[in-house]
């Protein structure tokens, strides 16, 4: 996978706090936030065809429904140093997931690439989308669905996005995450994987695989960690 890419499938990340609902590694985002006060870390390694890269993501909600992101990557194509992407994020929920409910979000962002800026006028990835979400069965099975739009740094326009998966509870701790999405040009990608909560609601490990539906291969691996807080932002 090549790093324009990568940095715009990886723009579309978000966070949550539901042990029952979307976070990392899903590229396909959920209508919720982090809880009010509270705040979480996401990190993981992925590994592609030829590259690897290293995330951390924190997110906090000091002001009750705006969750504010701000982290970043390393990563290493080749033997050739590790460059750095650094992204913006901000998320609102206009209507709450509740369970056997739905609920809409709206998040914009910006993934900035530094080590790029000195050979182009813009070297940022602006995008926003907006995450639906339907539980079912008491959140046995959570769907997602993303609508949004991206402009890579490469390009003068806008282009649209989209996003369709599901979190599966097959025992209180593991979930399943299918999912499939398009962020770029080209054929959509699919990732599938697991979650598993070592502390329930506090801390989780994830696993996952991915690649492009048909044609030339973009496959990835990525192994994560999550880490949430109770609120303490008095």
């Amino acid at each position: 996978m090549t790093r324009g890419v990568r940095s715009v499938v990886v723009a579309a990340l978000a966070v949550s706090t539901s042990c029952a609902y979307a976070a990392r590694p899903m590229i396909t985002d959920d209508a919720r936030i982090v809880d009010p006060q509270a705040c979480q870390v996401e990190t993981w390694v992925r590994h592609n065809r030829g590259s690897s890269e290293r995330w951390a993501l924190p997110a906090c909600n000091p002001s009750g429904n705006l969750e504010l992101t701000v982290g970043g990557a390393q990563t290493r194509e080749g033997g050739e140093p590790y460059t750095t992407d650094v992204q913006f994020q901000g998320k609102t929920i206009f209507r709450p997931l509740e369970s056997n409910g739905w609920g809409l979000g709206l998040a914009v962002g910006n993934l900035r690439h530094p080590d790029l800026a000195p050979a182009r006028s813009r070297a940022n990835d602006f995008y926003g989308y907006v995450p639906i979400s339907a539980s079912y069965a008491d959140d046995a099975v959570v769907m997602h669905l993303n609508l949004g739009t991206v402009r890579p740094r490469e390009e003068a326009h806008y282009r649209m996005t989209w996003g369709l998966g599901s979190e599966i509870r097959m025992t209180p701790r593991v979930f399943l995450i299918p999912e499939v999405f398009s962020q770029t040009a080209g054929r959509p990608l699919f990732q599938a994987g697991l979650r598993f909560w070592i502390v329930p609601g506090r801390v989780q490990i994830d696993a996952t695989y991915g690649d492009r539906l048909g044609g030339e291969s973009s496959r990835w691996f990525s192994l994560g960690l999550r880490l949430i807080t109770p609120p303490f932002l008095r």
